[in-house]
């Protein structure tokens, strides 16, 4: 197509992501993640409606994301000003529509609202709450125990207290507090990447810009954003030279959501090239491990929720869940069965303990290749301003990425705003190249895995979802097809 070949326009991409993100919005508000009072029937005229806009205009927010990276690998791209304007135009009209592709919120609702009244959530679901905020709860969920940290925890309590029970200010709460952790992924993004030698526009446009981040940080309210954004502050700070305020911020985006923890790793590789000696990595380790323990000891403390979130991190290996490996395993089990043998039911956890195994094999890998001294010790020689500019610090960066990309392939549970464990860190640290658009690719694909509502879709569910999607091309095709403004069209022929 000619206008493709032709120089992408900015505001062209603005315009165009954030009619994608009305028509998103709009189709949300029969089709959404509603609550149970105002939930239609998947059947209804107004679902199948709301469901087909909703994906017309997520195909075109899509899109808009695609062709602004056009833009941003040009020589001159656009400033992050520029790309952060475009972020609020699009994320505007999803902040004041509902819910989008998960029910999550309702649950951290109603597990503040447990915590508020003094109920141990590590020991009972939802429902043991009762009332309307546990109505909210999908089903899978109703008897399952928080899998969240105590700094969430306590957060999602206020939240929940202030509401009183009133399902929207607390759905407003928690997207409030999403957009706390998106502020913050966006303040340091930037600096990370510098530090990394990596362009700030093109962290922005993978790790902030990115459908998965709109999708499901700001629609969903997520609190894997809050993670993101004191891990993104941890790491910075372990980049410039303080590593025990790093450990801390690190571990407190780890009492949000426990993967956050393989950021002390960073901690402790940039930590170790402070020292000398042979034992450098043991007193490094054993330094970030005194401070993460102390400020759990107090966090814990001041929130009074108990270490029981330690046991509930198996939460996520419940039989409901997909993954990989629960996938595989499914499968094996299928066919064991049809063979007749009596070990189908041992097929999952089996598949599931081989994937945790895979899992920290590929994670030591990453870091003895990519983490090692000598991709430490030039950034801290020179940890002023430009210090990442040869790109040699973004090792314990990049190491963790690709680290958390692992837990989310390899890991019990597969939820698409998971991948942006490793796709922030991605952003900020990968060179240019393979790896970039292939996070690029994925994040596209991902953010057309689930339906608005949240819940499975069935086979009419999924013709009006691709409907959508094939409705928005011929809209595209007119887009891209335009004039760039102040341009007129090529003459046919001679003026009489």
């Amino acid at each position: 197509m000619r206008a493709l070949n032709a120089d992408v326009d900015p505001y062209r991409c603005r315009t165009l992501g954030l009619a994608g993100s009305v028509a998103l919005m709009a189709g949300g508000l029969t089709a959404g993640a509603l609550p149970v009072g105002d939930a239609l029937l998947p059947s209804s005229g107004r679902a199948a409606l709301g469901l087909v806009l909703a994906y017309f205009g997520l195909v075109l927010l899509i899109a808009a994301w695609w062709w602004l990276g056009r833009a941003v690998r040009r020589p001159r791209p656009p400033a992050p000003r520029e790309l952060l304007t475009t972020l609020a135009v699009w994320a505007a009209p999803l902040l004041i529509g509902p819910p989008l592709f998960s029910r999550d919120v309702y649950s951290y609702l109603a597990q503040g609202a447990m915590v508020d009244a003094r109920i141990d959530v590590y020991a009972h679901g939802p429902a043991h709450l009762g009332g309307p905020l546990a109505t909210e709860v999908a089903p899978v969920w109703q008897h399952t125990p928080a899998p969240y940290g105590p700094v969430f925890l306590a957060v999602a309590a206020k939240v929940a207290a202030l509401a009183r029970v009133d399902v929207p200010s607390g759905v407003l709460g928690m997207r409030l507090v999403a957009l706390l952790g998106v502020a913050l992924m966006i303040a340091f993004l930037p600096a990370l990447a510098r530090r990394c030698g990596v362009e700030p526009s093109a962290a922005l446009w993978l790790g902030a810009l990115n459908p998965l981040v709109l999708l499901h940080l700001v629609a969903g309210a997520h609190n894997d954003a809050l993670m993101l954004g004191l891990l993104g502050a941890g790491l910075v700070a372990a980049l410039g030279g303080w590593p025990a305020r790093a450990a801390v911020l690190i571990t407190l985006a780890a009492l949000v959501k426990a993967p956050a923890a393989l950021g002390l790793l960073a901690v402790t590789a940039l930590w170790s090239a402070r020292f000398t000696g042979r034992a450098r990595t043991v007193g490094a380790a054993a330094l970030t491990c005194a401070v993460a323990l102390a400020t759990t000891a107090v966090v814990t403390a001041a929130a009074g929720t108990g270490y029981g979130w330690l046991g509930a991190l198996a939460t996520p290996v419940s039989p409901d869940n997909w993954s990989l490996t629960s996938g595989l395993g499914r499968l094996s089990g299928a066919l064991l069965d049809a063979a007749g043998s009596g070990l189908a039911d041992l097929a999952v956890p089996a598949w599931r303990r081989l994937g945790l195994l895979a899992t920290a094999v590929a994670v030591a890998l990453l870091w003895l290749r990519r983490a090692g001294p000598g991709a430490v010790r030039p950034l801290i020689a020179g940890a002023g301003a430009g210090a990442g500019a040869s790109g040699k610090g973004l090792g314990p960066v990049y190491a963790l990425a690709l680290s958390l990309l692992a837990v989310f392939v390899l890991g019990p549970a597969f939820r698409p705003w998971y991948a942006l464990w490793g796709l922030f860190l991605i952003a900020a640290a990968a060179p240019d190249g393979r790896v970039r658009r292939w996070a690029a690719a994925g994040s596209g694909i991902l953010a057309l895995g689930l339906l608005p509502s949240g819940s499975p879709p069935d086979g009419t569910q999924l013709t009006l979802a691709v409907t959508g999607g094939a409705l928005a091309l011929p809209a595209l095709w007119w887009m891209l097809r335009m004039p760039e403004p102040g341009t007129l069209p090529a003459r046919t022929g001679a003026l009489s």
